[in-house]
């Protein structure tokens, strides 16, 4: 039971990296500015996390379904993996839906010149 999180995220990981290969949206599109992005991302939010914690506002729960692991005083194993998660999540919704929008001014445009043609 311990692992249960650190392995839902890294399943999640997984189903946002296939999700992103699949319609070639943040890695599959442009790997280096992907990694770039990702990485910034990642250390930006664990030095937020890092600073909260500093600052005594953020502490770490205690779960069954943790690791238990700390990579310092109250900074679980899992957090930097959730991280991770959350700017693959973010950056691979940002591009799907810029590119879904980037769809409507085309679709609009052939109806138009449909219904000129009528």
């Amino acid at each position: 039971m311990g692992v249960l999180y650190l392995a839902s995220l890294l399943l999640g990981i997984t189903c946002m990296l296939l999700l992103d290969h699949r319609f070639r949206l943040f890695f599959w599109r442009d790997a280096k500015a992907a990694a770039i992005v990702t990485a910034v991302g990642v250390l930006f939010l664990l030095g937020w996390d890092l600073a909260g914690i500093g600052l005594g506002i953020f502490l770490r729960g205690e779960g069954t379904i943790a690791t238990g692991l700390l990579l310092a005083p109250e900074l679980p194993i899992e957090e930097p993996v959730f991280l991770l998660f959350l700017v693959l999540c973010t950056m691979v919704l940002y591009t799907g839906a810029r590119r879904l929008l980037d769809l409507i001014p085309a679709k609009r445009h052939e109806n138009e010149r449909e219904r000129e043609n009528v």
